[in-house]
């Protein structure tokens, strides 16, 4: 009876719910989903960039690359003493090697191409291109790059004007100093115009000093900072006069260190006009090569290995030998003295 009645409500309960449900529709989204995987999937190999990987045997560390460094890198000192000479006027350079000149006969053959008729520059700039074996004293070390500042014997006018400011004490220093060519020389009445901002160092080229006021100099360090007057730099000596003229009419130069190879070095320096006298323009360049060889490293062979004359805007280098101004070795003396030279001169290679 129990039974009866209970199988009897379910199947009205059953009856009632399939009578009153709403038919539901069913969505399709597969196609959809699918769609949007192989898209994304799509993009995804698109974005990824084969790598062909290669296999090489193992390479020590210092010996990698060596190959390409060596092949786009040629030596830039250049030997043409295994060439013969020319027996006339007109030949070939890849033949033959360069004719060397004295310095009188270079600036000479750099008149006629600066006559009125060709390029008529009859007052053009002579310029010294040196170039140097950077090698040092010791093994696998180089020189590097400097700058010196250089009196030549006989000055002639530049495109430049340069600005000196001397301190010194002392009416006749005073006077020794402006008479050289300071644009300003004095004292502490100087001294006291720059604490009060009348006088800015930085509007002079060169600052120099006499050693009668370097401790008056002190207040003001902090203003000149490494312009302060020291023996490194030159800018302190009891010449004033002498000081003040090296620093006005000398020549700065940087011999500067080729990047690629380090045992090569360059400076192209102005040394006179084709209007001076030939000797007054050989005598600046015996005094620039010798002062040239006096920062060259205690070694054996050369330092200087070429130099040319050369007067823009005349594209002609004309050789000479820079071994009629300057010894080509040094003596036996100097070597056995190479073990002392410092690290300043030197570098890692």
């Amino acid at each position: 009876m129990a039974g009866t009645l209970f199988r009897s409500m379910f199947t009205n309960t059953l009856t009632f719910y399939k009578c009153n449900t709403a038919p539901v529709r069913s969505l399709h989204t597969a196609t959809v989903s699918y769609a949007a995987r192989k898209g994304t999937r799509a993009k995804a190999r698109a974005k990824k960039v084969k790598v062909e990987v290669t296999k090489v045997g193992f390479i020590p560390h210092n010996q990698r690359g060596k190959d390409k460094i060596a092949k786009s890198n040629v030596s830039k000192h250049v030997d043409d003493t295994f060439k013969p000479e020319s027996k006339d006027d007109v030949y070939p350079l890849k033949y033959y090697r360069w004719v060397v000149y004295s310095v009188e006969d270079a600036i000479l053959a750099h008149r006629q191409t600066h006559h009125p008729t060709m390029y008529n520059v009859p007052d053009a700039m002579v310029y010294a291109q040196i170039e140097f074996n950077m090698e040092a004293a010791k093994k696998n070390r180089y020189v590097d790059s400097f700058t010196r500042l250089s009196l030549l014997p006989h000055l002639f006018p530049r495109d430049e004007e340069r600005t000196i400011l001397a301190f010194c004490k002392g009416s006749e220093l005073i006077k020794e100093a402006m008479d050289a060519g300071a644009t300003m020389a004095g004292g502490t009445d100087i001294i006291k115009k720059i604490q009060e901002g009348q006088i800015k160092i930085q509007e002079y080229d060169y600052v120099v000093a006499h050693p009668n006021i370097l401790t008056e100099l002190v207040p003001i360090r902090g203003l000149m900072k490494r312009r302060f007057p020291s023996l490194k730099t030159h800018t302190l000596n009891a010449n004033i006069a002498e000081t003040v003229k090296k620093f006005s009419g000398g020549v700065q130069y940087r011999v500067q260190k080729d990047e690629q190879q380090q045992d090569y070095g360059s400076v192209e320096v102005p040394v006179g006009r084709l209007n001076m006298e030939p000797k007054h323009v050989a005598e600046n360049v015996d005094a620039l090569l010798k002062d040239l060889q006096a920062a060259r490293p205690k070694r054996d062979g050369l330092f200087i290995t070429k130099c040319l004359i050369v007067s823009p805007p005349s594209k002609e280098k004309l050789k000479i030998n820079p071994f009629v101004h300057v010894d080509k070795t040094l003596s036996k003396e100097v070597q056995d003295d190479s073990d002392d030279e410092g690290e300043a001169v030197a570098a890692t290679a």
